[in-house]
């Protein structure tokens, strides 16, 4: 019994574990340039376009039960909504990288930036520092999709949805890769 209680106050500490969207970035990047203020483009057609760091554009629409994503037809995504300066979310990349690899034909993992007005090549030097092997995108869109998830105020924020892009499930905070890995398994029989 005391194992299962240990087992459980590592798990709530691990879920309680996120950064705040509205970090003050300025503590740690106070000499940093002041970001201009954008523009969101709205809506294209019937659903949200978002652009990935190589340039290709990922078509997310709203469904009666969640999103459907144009790159991947026939399978489980998981959206993470993250940010570069997030430990914990820095924390993830490995379990995520992890989760690719071993669904590869079977789930799309995509990130999505919640950082404004990020530089894409400084956006893939962080990839690249973390050997990211799952979709990335940046652009002002992904505050838009953000938006529509219903808002997205701590990070890593995830949500899990199914071939058919209906919701699964979500995860705030740092989450164990095995409780992931268990969700995944259990989208991939139904």
């Amino acid at each position: 019994m005391k194992k299962y209680s240990y087992l459980l106050l590592l798990i709530l500490a691990l879920v309680v574990a996120s950064c705040s969207k509205n970090k003050d970035e300025t503590k740690s990047n106070s000499a940093k340039k002041e970001t201009k203020k954008i523009e969101v483009p709205q809506k294209k057609s019937n659903g949200i376009v978002l652009t990935t760091t190589n340039g290709k554009k990922i078509e997310v629409t709203k469904t009666d039960k969640g999103f459907t994503f144009s790159n991947a037809k026939g399978k489980i995504v998981l959206v993470s909504f993250f940010a570069t300066w997030c430990p914990p979310c820095k924390a993830e990349i490995p379990h995520l990288n992890n989760l690719q690899e071993k669904y590869k034909n079977k789930i799309k993992i995509i990130g999505v930036l919640i950082e404004p007005n990020k530089d894409n090549d400084e956006l893939k030097k962080f990839m690249n520092n973390f050997a990211i092997n799952y979709t990335i995108t940046n652009s002002p869109s992904n505050q838009i999709f953000a938006n529509a998830v219903g808002g997205v105020e701590n990070i890593p924020f995830m949500i899990m949805y199914s071939k058919k892009g209906n919701y699964i499930t979500h995860y705030l905070g740092a989450i164990p890769e095995e409780m992931i890995d268990s969700d995944i398994e259990s989208a991939l029989k139904k």
